[in-house]
């Protein structure tokens, strides 16, 4: 085993430490099961795109599927709670707020701050903690989703931010198919932070905000403030999971330097990381309809249990020379009706941070100094991943 594996095997276990292994070891038996009072596992590639591209007898807004969990805390169009020509309707409406220009705009002034943080801590203190610097960048990123400026009074700080969004998508459990009244009442609160400063730029309109092009598109304001609130939950915490597991995997397999002379090696090393890393490592679906899946036959109110973890990261270990598998081909982004709209805007994050540390690399070099595991996070990924000059 590689010092990558290893330290992704720590990763997973450290959030997961029943559950990981025991999902692995299942999937490797058979590519699908019935699971008696969880529901079917599917941990093969081409039978989990198979059900994800079913939209007729598998569903995200079912009573146990994940798009459920979301209705009582955001209402019920926030895109990542539809099914059906709603979903599709909506998609076609939100499809321009994710041009490479629209991502541009949101993603370059945070990433500006990013920039600085790195070179301060590096320079200055000689060290620099990228997981607390990739929470910045993602609370930047919220401040334009909810269309606040820097400057505006009383902004609240990026890693406040960070940390409202990571409340609320860390109610989440795999084996929660409901939230508690309580649990709810906390998600509406900080939606309602969140929401205060977006209801602002939506009412005034200003097409150069992203509230404001939802109001430009016909977005009723509650409808805007929920669809907002379901992109900030959904990225936040999956960005953070992987660009530090991205950068410890290419520094632990010894391309950085590679990295940083030619970045034509960039792209494949990113689709690679994802694939091995797997930030989304399930999803949930119901069956509405009876149907069989490999060679288990599912009843309609069965829950789907999609192991994107299995069936991605299963296939090899960490290796950017080889292409993806078509039948696992970007599947930690979804596929068919509910594949992630927000994908652009993750890749343009992944993107400037990787740059700024290749960049950085190139006449600076740089190397992992320590780390830390999350432990019991529902997205594995690294409470702490410090970079040191190498003097």
């Amino acid at each position: 085993m590689t010092t990558a594996d290893r330290w992704e095997r720590r990763v997973h276990l450290g959030a997961h430490p029943v559950l990981y292994p025991v999902i692995r070891g299942l999937g490797s038996l058979r590519p699908a099961m019935r699971l008696p009072g969880l529901g079917v596992l599917v941990s093969e590639a081409r039978l989990v795109r198979d059900v994800l591209m079913d939209q007729e007898r598998f569903v995200k807004n079912g009573p146990s599927g994940s798009g459920a969990l979301w209705t009582p805390v955001v209402g019920p169009r926030a895109l990542v709670n539809m099914d059906g020509h709603e979903h599709r309707e909506l998609r076609r409406k939100l499809g321009d707020l994710f041009t490479p220009g629209a991502v541009a705009a949101i993603v370059e002034p945070a990433s500006a701050s990013l920039h600085s943080r790195v070179h301060h801590d590096l320079d200055t203190l000689g060290a620099v903690d990228l997981v607390d610097c990739v929470k910045e960048l993602a609370g930047g990123v919220i401040s334009r989703l909810l269309g606040v400026p820097e400057d505006a009074p009383g902004r609240l700080p990026n890693r406040e931010l960070f940390n409202l969004g990571s409340s609320i998508s860390s109610l989440v459990r795999l084996g929660r198919p409901t939230l508690t009244a309580r649990q709810i009442a906390k998600g509406r609160s900080a939606v309602e932070v969140l929401a205060g400063p977006a209801r602002t730029a939506y009412r005034e309109s200003d097409p150069e905000t992203f509230p404001g092009r939802l109001r430009e598109l016909g977005m009723g304001e509650n409808e805007a403030m929920g669809i907002i609130s379901a992109f900030v939950m959904v990225g936040t915490e999956t960005l953070v999971s992987f660009v530090p597991r991205l950068v410890a995997l290419i520094a632990d397999s010894g391309r950085i330097e590679g990295l940083a002379a030619d970045r034509a090696g960039v792209p494949a090393a990113v689709n690679e990381a994802l694939r091995f890393t797997v930030p989304s490592p399930m999803m949930l679906r119901d069956a509405v309809a009876p149907a069989t899946i490999g060679d288990v036959v599912v009843r309609q109110g069965d829950r789907i249990l999609l192991s994107t973890i299995h069936a991605a990261k299963g296939l090899r270990g960490f290796d950017p020379g080889h292409p993806v598998p078509p039948q696992a081909r970007q599947l930690w982004f979804g596929a068919g009706p509910h594949f992630c709209i927000g994908m652009p805007l993750a890749m343009a994050e992944i993107n400037a941070t990787l740059g700024l540390l290749l960049d950085r690399y190139s006449h600076s070099p740089w190397r992992v100094a320590a780390r830390q595991v999350s432990k019991g996070v529902l997205i594995p990924g690294y409470r702490k991943l410090e970079l040191t000059n190498v003097t």
